[in-house]
């Protein structure tokens, strides 16, 4: 090894889900939502000026900011915006997990949790989410330097109720709660509230999910002024121009369209409902998922025979090697009623052969 090999600083990458480059699949494996974006953001594309892009954006990126402080009934001051909810939730760490303390969250959660920590050289203690993978609060009664947790859970699709979340919060004043709400519209009471009651809260939510932004990059964290503050000094003294002109114009258009995001939720959420019935009939076992996907294993067969099924008829879903007592599941995005109807019934037949 040479002198300068032993600087560099060596994590194991998040791996996301796999892209496939066919064009006719049926893709349910990274929770993409299966309708386009709201008709205003088709619009905002059209009449975009390309000649403005010779120009800076706007580093406050004022347009979205207040967009989103209108919808979720904010001050501007309480809502920061970064590029995907991973750029926020990043920026997160870097800012508020500093103590020498252990960070907490669940062992089956979002993977990109530890890859962060490990980066930047922050203790963690991953805490194990019960036999019904539920999250318990009173295991967060503890001394640490944080704590992280989706709500709905990713992968799983459990959603803590908000007064579990409260209860969190009450039994550690003295560190920040993050509450990462990306699947939060699909069913679940967001901790929003909270941020008012409590000094110490960060919401996290994002546009890639509900609003069909993924390929735009879009997200954000509500708090109070005095959170946000610190949170923008860092992403200031990282990067002042995080977010082009083109996606600020795009997620301004879909924050303003409330009707069309309940529409397009709705029938997430009416869609994942049947799935749900089908998966049950054909002898699958999962939890009550509040999120756009389900996770489920089917007592039978293998997780990662199911997978390979699938995938060699062109249906991808999500196959998660680890941690061990989640092999035999796949979580499965929630996509069309066409698209879903074609995956219970290749279900039917590969399970009654």
């Amino acid at each position: 090894m040479k002198n300068w090999e032993k600087n560099i600083r060596k994590v194991v990458p998040y791996t996301p889900g796999e892209q496939p480059k066919k064009s006719q699949i049926i893709k349910l494996n990274t929770n993409e939502n299966p309708y386009p974006p709201a008709p205003g953001v088709k619009e905002a594309l059209a009449h975009f000026h390309t000649d403005d892009l010779r120009l800076y954006p706007d580093p406050v990126v004022t347009d979205l900011v207040d967009g989103i402080a209108q919808f979720y009934q904010v001050d501007p001051s309480q809502v920061f915006v970064g590029v995907g909810s991973d750029d926020v939730l990043a920026m997160l760490f870097m800012t508020f997990f500093n103590s020498k303390k252990p960070i907490l969250f669940p062992d089956i959660t979002y993977s990109f949790y530890d890859v962060w920590a490990e980066m930047l050289r922050i203790p963690y203690t991953q805490i194990p989410l019960d036999d019904a993978f539920r999250l318990n609060p009173s295991d967060y009664k503890c001394e640490n330097g944080g704590i992280v947790f989706p709500n709905p859970n990713a992968p799983t699709g459990e959603l803590l109720p908000v007064s579990a979340i409260e209860e969190i919060i009450q039994a550690n004043p003295d560190v920040i709660v993050i509450v990462d709400e990306a699947y939060i519209d699909f069913g679940g009471e967001s901790a929003l509230p909270l941020i008012d009651k409590y000094d110490n809260v960060i919401v996290v939510q994002t546009f890639s999910k509900s609003r069909s932004l993924a390929g735009s990059r879009i997200g954000f964290a509500i708090s109070n002024p005095t959170l946000i503050k610190y949170l923008n000094d860092v992403k200031y003294s990282f990067n002042s121009y995080t977010m082009d002109r083109i996606t600020i114009a795009l997620g301004t258009a879909s924050i303003r369209d409330r009707a069309y995001f309940e529409q397009t939720t709705e029938k997430i959420i009416k869609t994942r409902e049947w799935t749900k019935e089908q998966l049950r009939a054909l002898g699958f076992v999962f939890g009550d998922s509040k999120s756009n996907f389900i996770f489920a294993m089917h007592p039978d067969v293998s997780g990662v025979e199911l997978f390979e099924a699938l995938k060699k008829n062109d249906i991808y879903v999500r196959h998660f090697g680890k941690p061990a007592r989640i092999n035999e599941y796949l979580r499965i995005t929630i996509g069309t009623d066409e698209q879903m109807h074609k995956l219970i019934d290749f279900l039917k037949k590969y399970l009654n052969k």
